[in-house]
């Protein structure tokens, strides 16, 4: 069968067997496509004769073109998904796309807060209402313990243990974890816990969740957003995210010398790979503080 009937065969399950939206069925047939005339460029014409080596090399074109990792790993996807059609419907013997390793996407570093730029935030005057300092307790909590944002607007009043100096976490899967409290996160939870959440408080309307809204209520994420959001102006940071202190509270860790396995605990990670991230971002800072401090660093080379 020729590279373009097969192309065609496929592009018509997709539409009649499977239902895929028609923006699906433009995408696929883009890369198709593209695929369909790299094989040509090459001397293909039977999807039969094509090898595993004639998928690499067109994975590899992208790149080669400054293409995204994304790019090519969508293409590789619908590539993959042609052939397997045509093993399944017993038009080709063999699947050509079967150990093509997928395109690995460049690891984006998160964006963090200096440490200046974090001090500046929690340091900065909060209005004396409960509102102000429900605020305040949060921003201290997000950046001091660490916690995702689902995390925090779930903390209820139980545990929360002041006299412990712990917050009981349930993460993703409802997984638990302990975390500890202590310094300014500590004395502004307290605070606001002690003198300024029974002011939010509604008659009639019980409730166990530590942030609570105007109205009574457990605060959402997306007032969350907008408080970070809010404060973080105030200070000179656009756009601050509440995902971003959590980014700031394990870089500055590792950057102080916590333990790898440590700061895996505090995250609520399941994975150590997940949490190696922050060892690239230390590299980062190792090599800022080599770069700034050593009086050869930025010696010119000689001749």
């Amino acid at each position: 069968m020729d590279i373009a009937r097969a192309r065609d065969e496929y592009l018509m399950y997709l539409t009649v067997e499977r239902g895929s939206s028609p923006n699906t069925i433009e995408s696929y047939g883009r890369d198709l496509r593209r695929y369909e005339g790299f094989l040509q460029s090459c001397g293909k014409r039977d999807i039969e004769s094509v090898a595993r080596e004639d998928v690499e090399a067109f994975v590899a074109s992208f790149m080669e073109l400054d293409y995204a990792a994304a790019s090519a790993e969508r293409a590789l996807a619908s590539v993959r998904g042609m052939h397997g059609f045509l093993v399944e419907e017993c038009i080709c013997e063999h699947n050509p796309t079967l150990g093509v390793p997928t395109p690995r996407r460049p690891q984006r570093l998160p964006d963090v807060l200096s440490i200046q730029q974090a001090c500046s935030l929690v340091e900065q005057t909060f209005p004396s209402t409960a509102a102000g300092q429900r605020d305040r307790a949060i921003l201290e909590v997000l950046y001091g313990c660490g916690l995702r944002v689902s995390e925090l607007c779930g903390l209820d009043m139980r545990e929360v243990l002041l006299e412990e100096e712990l917050v009981r976490v349930f993460g993703k899967g409802s997984k638990e974890r302990v975390v500890p409290l202590g310094g300014a996160a500590l004395r502004a939870l307290s605070s606001y816990i002690q003198s300024w959440r029974p002011g939010l408080l509604r008659a009639g309307r019980a409730t166990n969740a530590v942030f609570l809204n105007q109205r009574g209520g457990r605060l959402t994420r997306q007032s969350v957003h907008a408080i970070c959001e809010k404060y973080g102006r105030y200070v000179g940071i656009d756009g601050l995210h509440p995902h971003t202190l959590r980014h700031s509270f394990a870089t500055h860790l590792v950057e102080g010398g916590a333990d790898l396995r440590v700061v895996q605990e505090l995250l609520g990670h399941a994975s150590i790979a997940t949490t190696q991230i922050y060892s690239h971002v230390d590299r980062t800072h190792i090599r800022w503080e080599y770069l700034t401090a050593h009086p050869r660093a930025h010696a010119e080379r000689a001749d």
